[in-house]
């Protein structure tokens, strides 16, 4: 996952930032052999947390064009300094396996790609706002 490993790396997630966390709280799930599956998973959420709202809050402020991440792909992968042309996106949503049927409508894949690359940066150790995973 090229494409998207450069969006985890610009936020600052990636095997090195998330390695010594990782060691620390890998034992937290299986020593909760009756936890239920929500406290698992947000047991194996909490490791390496990387605070992406404050970071894409602060490049938002410090950029000269106003860009609204919380809603726009393009916007945030300009946050980003990553190419948002049409055929990147195009290559992220390939990448990340977009419904064939929204490749051919930019609107549609555009929603889509947000939501995805967002979740995915949440399953990855990134802080994102329930209300924009939805």
């Amino acid at each position: 996952m090229g494409f998207f490993n450069n969006i985890l790396a610009k936020l600052g997630i990636g095997a090195d930032s998330a390695a010594p966390a990782t060691d620390t709280t890998a034992a937290a799930p299986a020593a909760v052999p009756s936890a239920a599956p929500a406290q698992v998973v947000a047991a194996a959420q909490s490791v390496a947390l990387v605070d992406v709202i404050a970071q894409l809050e602060q490049r938002a402020k410090a950029n000269a064009q106003k860009l609204n991440w919380r809603t726009s792909i393009v916007d945030l992968l300009k946050l980003l300094d990553i190419d948002s042309s049409l055929a990147a996106r195009k290559e992220l949503a390939v990448e990340l396996a977009c419904p064939a049927d929204l490749m051919s409508d930019s609107a549609s894949m555009n929603v889509w790609l947000h939501k995805t690359v967002l979740a995915r940066v949440a399953a990855n150790g990134g802080n994102v706002p329930p209300e924009l995973l939805d």
